[in-house]
C-alpha cells in the first residue's frame, strides 16, 4: 500500500457510503421497508456485492502489474450504481409499494430488476461493442442525463433548500472543490471535508439551541448481520406479472450499465491501464447477480473516475480496503450509528454534482451537431418527473390522478404527460437516435429506429397505459398503443423511402443504414 491508496480509499469509501446512506434513507421512505429489514437483509447483501467486486478489481490490477512490470497500475473503482439505485427505488419498488402497500413485494421486484440487470451485464461482456456501434452516444447519454437532472439532482436540491442551515454550505463546498479541482492539504478529498464540515455545523447549531438536525431515532443495532441467500424469493417472483411490467425501466438501466462500463474501460485505457473488456464486464454482472441472490435490489458497476484515482496516486490496495471496510460497517450494523451522527442533507451536494456532471457530459462528449438530439432526449424524462410531482401533490391533497385527470382538460394535457412518461428511458434513446441519424442523413437508420418505436408501442413497452383508481398501470399486449404504433410505423416507412431515394440520387453514397 502507498500513500495514494489511502487517499483513494477515502474518496471511494465516501462514494460507497453515500449510496448505502441513500438506501437506508430512501427505502423506508419510498418503498416502505422497515429499518430493521434494511439493516439485517438489504445492506449485508449490498456489502457482499461491493466486497466481491472490489477484491476482483484489486486482483485484476495486481495481475496487470505482473504482466507489464509497472507499479503505477490503478484498480478500477467499483460500487453500487447511483443511477439504477434511484431508478429502482423511484420507478420500480416505490410504485409497487404505493399500489399494493406490500414492501416485500416491492423488494422482490427490486431483486428481479437487479438480477435481470446482472444478466444483461454478463451478456454485455459478449455483445457490448455491438450495442455501442448501433446506438449513437447522444442517445445513451441523453437518456442518462434525463434521469440525472430530474430524479437525481432536482429532488435532492429541494431537500437541500428545505434545510439551508446545514445543506447549503456543504453543497457549495462540494461544487467549488470538484469544479475547481482544488487540492487540499494532505490530499484530503474535498467531498470528505465538505461532509465533515456539514456534520460539525449541524451539531454545533443543535448545541446552541437550533434544532436544524434531527438525528435518527432508530436504535443502533450492532450485531452480526451476515448476508443470507434469498433464491426462493427471487426465483418465485419470475412467475408473477408484477416485475415484468417494469421492463421499460429495467432494460434501459441494464444497457446503461453495460455502455457506461465500456466507457469507463476506455477511460482507464486512455490513462494507461488496459484491462480486458470481457473479464471486467463479467465481474460487473456477477456483482449484480450476487446482490440480487442475497437480498440487495441494487446493481453494481465500474465507476467513472479511474483517471482521477490514478492522478491521486491510488494503486491496487485502495479498492480492496474499501470493500473490506464497507462490508464490516454493514455486517456489524454500523450504518445505523452513522445515520445518528451524519445528516443526509450534508452529503446530498455530491448527488447534485453527479447529476450536473452527467447532464453536462451528454452535451460535452457528443458531437456539437448532436446537441439538438440530446435536448430532444431529455423530454421524456421531464415528463416522467412532472408526472411524479403531479401524483405526489394529488396524493398529499387527498385526491388521486384517477379522480383529477378529467378536470385538467386544456390546462394540462395530462394524458400526454402520462403517455410520454411510460417507458421514458426507451423513448429518450429512440428520440435521440432518430434525430441523430436524420441530421446525418442516414435515413434508413432513422427509419429503423422509428420501426423499433412502433414495435415497442405495439407491445406496450412505451406510451401504453391504463389509468385506474390505483394509479397509472402499465398496459402490455398486442396493439397496446395503436395510435403511437401507426404514427411511428408511418414515419419509419417514409424515412426509409427517403433513404432509398437518396441512394438512387447519389449511387456512390449508399443508403446509410448504420453509418
Amino acid at each position: 500500500m502507498v500513500k495514494g491508496d489511502l487517499d483513494g480509499f477515502f474518496g471511494l469509501f465516501i462514494d460507497n457510503l453515500l449510496q448505502l446512506l441513500l438506501i437506508a434513507t430512501l427505502c423506508p421512505l419510498i418503498c416502505g421497508f422497515p429499518a430493521e429489514f434494511v439493516t439485517h437483509r438489504v445492506l449485508p447483501a449490498a456489502a457482499l456485492s461491493i466486497l466481491v467486486g472490489n477484491l476482483f478489481y484489486s486482483w485484476q490490477a495486481h495481475r496487470l502489474v505482473l504482466t507489464t512490470g509497472r507499479e503505477d497500475v490503478t484498480a478500477l473503482p467499483y460500487g453500487i450504481n447511483t443511477v439504477s439505485l434511484i431508478a429502482y427505488i423511484f420507478l420500480v419498488m416505490g410504485p409497487i409499494y404505493r399500489e399494493t402497500g406490500d414492501y416485500k413485494l416491492a423488494w422482490k421486484a427490486g431483486l428481479f430488476a437487479c438480477f435481470l440487470s446482472g444478466v444483461m451485464e454478463v451478456a454485455g461482456a459478449f455483445v457490448g461493442d455491438a450495442i455501442r456501434r448501433c446506438t449513437p452516444r447522444a442517445a445513451m447519454l441523453s437518456a442518462l442525463s434525463g434521469i440525472a437532472i430530474t430524479f437525481i439532482a432536482m429532488g435532492f436540491v429541494f431537500q437541500i433548500f428545505a434545510s439551508p442551515a446545514i445543506g447549503l454550505i456543504p453543497m457549495w463546498w462540494i461544487l467549488i472543490f470538484y469544479a475547481t479541482g482544488t487540492k487540499l492539504p494532505m490530499g484530503m478529498p474535498g467531498g470528505l471535508l465538505a461532509v465533515c464540515g456539514g456534520v460539525v455545523l449541524a451539531w454545533g447549531l443543535r448545541l446552541f439551541g437550533f434544532p436544524v438536525f434531527h438525528p435518527s431515532t432508530q436504535a443502533v443495532s450492532f450485531g452480526l448481520h451476515l448476508p443470507v441467500p434469498v433464491l426462493g424469493d427471487l426465483l418465485g417472483f419470475f412467475i408473477e406479472p408484477t416485475g415484468w411490467k417494469y421492463l421499460s425501466v429495467i432494460i434501459p438501466m441494464g444497457l446503461f450499465n453495460v455502455i457506461g462500463s465500456l466507457q469507463c474501460l476506455e477511460s482507464a485505457s486512455a490513462a494507461g491501464d488496459h484491462y480486458q473488456t470481457r473479464s471486467s464486464l463479467l465481474m460487473n454482472g456477477v456483482g449484480s447477480l450476487v446482490a440480487a441472490c442475497f437480498g440487495s435490489a441494487f446493481a453494481t458497476t465500474i465507476y467513472i473516475g479511474h483517471p482521477g484515482w490514478k492522478a491521486m496516486g491510488a494503486r491496487r490496495a485502495y479498492s480492496a480496503l474499501n470493500g473490506v471496510v464497507i462490508s464490516l460497517l454493514c455486517v456489524v450494523g454500523g450504518l445505523t450509528a452513522v445515520l445518528k451522527v451524519v445528516p443526509v442533507e450534508v452529503a446530498l451536494g455530491i448527488l447534485l454534482w453527479v447529476g450536473l456532471i452527467i447532464t453536462a457530459q451528454a452535451f460535452q462528449e457528443t458531437p456539437k451537431s448532436h446537441a439538438l438530439a440530446v435536448a430532444l432526449g431529455l423530454i421524456p424524462s421531464l415528463a416522467a418527473w412532472a408526472l411524479l410531482l403531479i401524483e405526489t401533490s394529488l396524493r398529499v391533497a387527498g385526491s388521486s390522478l384517477f379522480l383529477a385527470a378529467p378536470k385538467f382538460r386544456g390546462d394540462l394535457y395530462i394524458h400526454g404527460v402520462i403517455a410520454l412518461s411510460q417507458g421514458f428511458l426507451l423513448s429518450s434513446m429512440i428520440f435521440a437516435s432518430i434525430l441523430v441519424f436524420v441530421m446525418e442523413r442516414k435515413l434508413l437508420a432513422a427509419g429503423a429506429w422509428c420501426l423499433v418505436a412502433a414495435l415497442f408501442s405495439a407491445t406496450g413497452l412505451i406510451h401504453a397505459y391504463t389509468l385506474t383508481a390505483a394509479g397509472v398501470q402499465n398496459k402490455f399486449g398486442l396493439m397496446a398503443a395503436p395510435e403511437f404504433f401507426c404514427s411511428y410505423w408511418f414515419t419509419g416507412i417514409v424515412l426509409m423511402g427517403l433513404g432509398w431515394w437518396d441512394s438512387i440520387k447519389k449511387p456512390g453514397a449508399g443508403p446509410g443504414f448504420l453509418g
